[in-house]
Formats: C-alpha cells, sequence, structure tokens
C-alpha cells in the first residue's frame, strides 16, 4: 500500500451502506455489486470510477446496515480509499477488515474530479493546491491493510509461525 494517484469522487454527509451497495443487487456477483456501486447516489461514479480513485466525502460515511459488501464493492472497483470527516463504526471496521485504506480527514474543500494522491504511511492526501493531513492509522491496521485484509493478514501471520 503505496502511494497512488487518481480522481476525487466527492460525496455529501450521510452516506449509506445501502447507496454502495444497492439491495437490488445483493443476490448478484459481487462484480456486478460493485459496477452498481452508487449508482442512485451518483450514476457518473458507477459509470466511471477507475481503480486509483478515492472518494472524499462529508460525516458519516457508511452510515445504514451492517454490509460488509458496502466496503467489499469500493475494494472491488478498486478505490484507493476513502477521506471522510467521520464513518459510521461498522462500516469503518468491515472497511480495514477487508482491506479498504479509510481516513478520517476533512477534505470537503478539494473540488470533485481534482487528481490526488493518497499516502497512506503518512496519512496525508496530497493534491495540485497542498496536502490535508488524515488522522494516521496506527501500524497494525496499515499491516493488516496493506496485507490485504483481516483474513489475509491472519494466513500470513499464521504462515511465519509455522500453523
Amino acid at each position: 500500500m503505496g502511494r497512488i494517484s487518481g480522481r476525487i469522487w466527492k460525496l455529501g454527509d450521510d452516506v449509506d451502506t445501502d447507496a454502495l451497495a444497492p439491495g437490488r443487487f445483493m443476490h448478484r456477483p459481487m462484480a456486478e455489486l460493485a459496477a452498481n456501486c452508487l449508482i442512485d447516489l451518483s450514476p457518473d461514479f458507477a459509470a466511471n470510477a477507475r481503480p486509483g480513485d478515492l472518494i472524499v466525502a462529508g460525516r458519516n460515511f457508511g452510515m445504514g446496515s451492517s454490509r460488509e459488501q458496502a466496503a467489499q464493492a469500493l475494494k472491488d472497483r478498486g478505490l484507493q480509499g476513502v477521506v471522510a470527516e467521520s464513518f459510521a463504526g461498522i462500516f469503518y471496521r468491515n472497511a480495514i477488515n477487508l482491506g479498504l485504506p479509510v481516513f478520517v480527514g476533512r477534505a470537503s474543500d478539494l473540488p470533485d474530479g481534482a487528481e490526488a494522491t493518497l499516502d497512506a504511511g503518512a496519512a496525508v492526501l496530497r493534491h495540485a493546491g497542498g496536502a490535508v493531513a488524515l488522522e494516521p492509522l496506527p501500524d497494525f491496521l496499515l499491516a493488516l491493510i496493506r496485507d490485504g485484509g483481516l483474513v489475509p493478514h491472519l494466513e500470513k501471520r499464521l504462515a511465519k509461525e509455522g500453523r
């Protein structure tokens, strides 16, 4: 998990898990669910988000149900992460457990579509006009994300221990 540059997709407050993983696609394969992520809230995102892009949002990102598919859909789209002013607790932990970088920070002044680079290790979002400091994640959570999520992280750790 190094530095990846991409476009900012700017969203507001209270983005819920139903928007991230629309219920009508929940019974379909993850690739189809991910392709329709945010289709009702931001049809342009569903049609044009590409690997390396980044979501910047306001308060309470990921509110609503505990469906982990909401974070998985973003990860499967290839997003480099989400920066929001605050997160719903369950979404935040689901994202980390699935290996999706999520950072608390205020970047809502950045324009939609701007190019930015998320440096997870340094906890900074760099853009043409400067940089936004983010709340850093502890090293053990960065390692978990770097390994691809909780399950791959535990498999790696157990393999090192010879289990």
